[in-house]
């Protein structure tokens, strides 16, 4: 190491260093740069190894809010009930004998309990044959991922689309996807800093910086316990795009400083003691986005605005603490490897933008108005079919396959209180008399027998004849289940009278046989048998420990009046056999609906809330309202307009692009005005205005330039290289919206601020001094 970064080099006048607190705690940063160093590799090591452990979830409604009928369903489904897989498999171009034998072999393999298949337009249409599979299993229990393999390889030889989620390894897919992203973002992100470079080996210092950052973010969220899969997938790019101007603005800083300090040590803690005021000023406005994000109901809100904001944090710390220890190590190559500006002196643009005046602002005000209605009139998707890909995958391609073939039939859960198979009966009968239900399934209406169903009572006659055993047996049988549920009619009452629902009595059946107590003669025993998986799975799927679900299909879409409309009727012969708010109606359609309902809340609320975060930080930064004003105004603006293109394009996008995407936005584009209006005011104190916007528009090009560019990029390779529709939209409207920001922030906003140049003036707060004059 250089004798000039020893700790007791000193300079002339080197007292100065103790006048600030910055400076102080600067020098410590510096000085002590190598435990920095240390702490920081154990952090990256700790981190690291935590990265595999932070748990994600990709059911995009688990982040409704709690008190959501959706969310409290699903709750109790995934407590009480068994799901099994399914599958459909559609069979083009082929006979229905064809297609009717491989659905006879399919029938016969290991797990598959079940092939529906028929010659009704339900399966077979137009050459078209759709098997509808079911397992006996989970879809990602091995035996089914297995089952389903087999069944690929009978229907190798036909014309086959798969619809169906058994194997599929969704986050795997993405993260595989997300790793080509970066590689070729880190190849534009590297061009892009060589252009705007002071120093070739300083680009290695940034991807250092960046990559230790975005370790600590990943291996932090472990603490977290859980996040969605768009914000694991997205996180770390946009992490980059909205801090990669912190390592910037200090490297800069520090190599202006090297002029003026004949030390690296001395450069080092002027330019750390500089950057920490710039870097954390131009963070807040980030910050108050992603914070704004963090208020939404919909949770994944919370989630990916506190994973950012946890982000941002670990790159100024990064910045702060580990890349002086970086620099002071590297001093040589960054001197060596020094090179004039790449970037070009753009003040002929400035200079044309203040002779044409206020053709841009002319130009934006007219658009602004069309940008309002039409991103207004946007149309959104609040379900995962609705959502225009925009990359091709084919899972959504044989998915469509299937629906544009087939009807599309829209499956809904209601959840009743158990016990009640009387009130059961009747709501099932009443609901399949409902328009457009076509089936409806629940433990009351499963037939044994003719015209008697899983939940009819029997008393022991009846069952002995059902199952062909002596009346004597099941009298017994019955006596021994009165004793077990404290009901002794069968012993000091008439057992002949005595009844017990058919279900209970089988389920008793089964575990007195699997204890021993029980023996049944061959015959008996197989015809229990044939009766206890279907039993026993059906318990699973429809009977919980303190709910019933019953389960039914309807020709409905996803979204719409009529799918709420239907729901609302079913709610209402529910809420009539069991109570009012005793009863819960889950689905695709209540989810849609309910995303939408917080939509329509959350929109206006993070529009306003970012709007007054970002407006106030403003106005403490420039200390002029119609300075703040005008900068929230152009970069709203630009929102507006970003959100026209799926309007202008007739492109259905995912709701949580329009919040997520408006909050991240205006947070993170805003640095881009803050740069050009601190340029302009530094240099309106030596020029006229005209003159001082045309050198701040030159001067602020290679900052908006390298970041605008990173984050458009960034998006744009999320957009079409991730087949998840949510991920892609988000990253579409990012790169886009960073892109409109740059073009508005060149163009519009300077010639803005020179024709309002004596508002803001006018609107500028001013210190009185003890004279009663007033300086800034």
């Amino acid at each position: 190491m250089s004798d000039n970064l020893k700790k007791n080099t000193t300079v002339p006048g080197g007292s100065f260093l103790e006048n600030s607190i910055l400076k102080k705690i600067s020098q410590q940063i510096v000085d002590k740069r190598a435990v920095i160093m240390v702490a920081f590799l154990a952090a990256c090591v700790y981190c690291a190894l935590s990265v595999g452990r932070v748990r994600v979830n990709n059911d995009i409604t688990s982040f409704l809010p709690l008190d959501t009928d959706t969310r409290r369903g699903l709750t109790i489904m995934e407590n009480e009930f068994t799901t099994y897989a399914s599958a459909n498999v559609m069979l083009a171009n082929t006979t229905y004998e064809r297609a009717s034998a491989a659905a006879e072999k399919i029938a016969q393999l290991d797990h598959v309990t079940g092939v529906t298949f028929d010659d009704s337009p339900a399966h077979f249409v137009d050459s078209a044959a759709l098997l509808t599979i079911s397992f006996d299993g989970a879809s990602d229990d091995p035996n089914v991922v297995a089952a389903m393999n087999d069944i690929r390889t009978l229907t190798a030889g036909f014309d086959t689309y798969t619809s169906s989620n058994i194997g599929a390894d969704l986050l795997g897919e993405i993260a595989q996807q997300m790793v080509g992203v970066v590689a070729l973002a880190a190849v534009v992100i590297i061009a892009v800093l060589l252009f705007t470079s002071r120093s070739y080996f300083e680009v290695v210092i940034f991807l250092i910086v960046f990559s230790v950052a975005a370790l600590l973010n990943m291996g932090t969220n472990f603490w977290l316990g859980e996040i969605s899969s768009i914000t694991n997938s997205i996180a770390v790019i946009l992490q980059l795009a909205l801090a990669i101007d912190y390592a910037i603005i200090f490297s800069h800083r520090y190599q202006d400083e090297i002029d003026f300090f004949p030390t690296e040590r001395e450069a080092l803690i002027e330019a750390l003691s500089k950057s920490i005021i710039e870097i954390s000023s131009s963070s807040l406005t980030t910050i108050s986005g992603l914070v704004a994000l963090m208020l939404m109901q919909f949770r994944l809100g919370y989630d990916l605005g506190l994973v950012l904001s946890k982000g941002i944090i670990c790159s100024m710390l990064t910045v702060f603490l580990l890349m002086p220890g970086l620099i002071a190590s590297f001093f040589r190559p960054l001197r060596k490897t020094a090179h004039r500006s790449h970037v070009p002196d753009i003040t002929g643009w400035g200079r044309f933008l203040m002779k044409t005046r206020v053709v841009f602002v002319a130009l934006f005000v007219i658009i602004v108005p069309i940008a309002i209605w039409c991103s207004g009139r946007t149309e959104y998707a609040f379900n995962d079919a609705g959502i225009d890909e925009l990359k091709y995958s084919e899972s959504r391609a044989a998915a469509r396959k299937i629906t544009g073939t087939f009807a599309n039939d829209t499956t809904i859960a209601v959840l009743v209180p158990s016990g009640n198979y009387e009130a059961e009966k009747q709501f099932l009968r009443e609901a399949s008399a409902l328009d457009k239900v076509k089936t409806v399934t629940g433990l009351a209406n499963i037939e044994i027998e003719d015209g008697k169903v899983l939940t009819d009572s029997y008393t022991p006659r009846m069952f002995s004849m059902l199952l062909n055993i002596d009346f004597e047996e099941a009298e017994m049988l019955y006596a021994a289940y009165g004793v077990e549920n404290g009901q002794y009619q069968p012993i000091f009452g008439n057992s002949e009278t005595y009844s017990v629902p058919l279900i209970d009595m089988f389920l008793f059946l089964f575990e007195k046989i699997d204890q021993g107590i029980v023996t049944l003669d061959a015959d008996a025993q197989q015809t229990l048998d044939s009766l206890r998986g279907e039993l026993e799975r059906g318990e699973a799927q429809l009977r919980g420990e303190n709910w019933d679900r019953m389960v039914i299909t309807a020709d409905v879409p996803i979204e719409g009046e009529k799918s709420v409309a239907l729901v609302n009727e079913l709610r209402a012969l529910a809420d009539g056999r069991y109570g009012e708010g005793e009863c819960l109606v889950i689905g695709d359609v209540t989810s849609a609906k309910e995303l939408a309902d917080t939509f329509n809340g959350d929109s206006l609320l993070i529009s306003l809330l970012t709007i007054a975060f970002v407006f106030l930080i403003l106005i403490f930064t420039f200390k002029s309202v119609a300075g703040a004003a005008i900068l929230v105004f152009v970069i709203q603006g630009s929102i507006w307009i970003n959100f026209t293109f799926p309007y202008l394009t007739h492109t259905r996008a995912s709701f949580v692009t329009n919040m997520i995407v408006s909050a991240i936005q205006m947070g993170a584009t805003i640095d881009y005005a803050i740069v050009i209006m601190s340029r302009y005011l530094d240099q309106k104190k030596l020029h006229p205005p005209r003159e001082a916007m045309a050198m701040a528009v030159s001067e602020s090009f290679p900052t908006v330039m390298t970041s605008g560019t990173i984050m458009t990029v960034a998006g744009i390779l999320i957009a079409y290289r991730v087949t998840d529709v949510y991920i892609g939209h988000i990253g579409l409207a990012v790169g886009r919206g960073a892109l409109i920001s740059v073009i508005l922030v060149l163009s519009v906003l300077p010639q803005l601020i020179v024709l309002l140049d004596k508002v803001i003036e006018k609107t500028t707060f001013r210190k009185k001094t003890t004279t009663g004059g007033a300086v800034e």
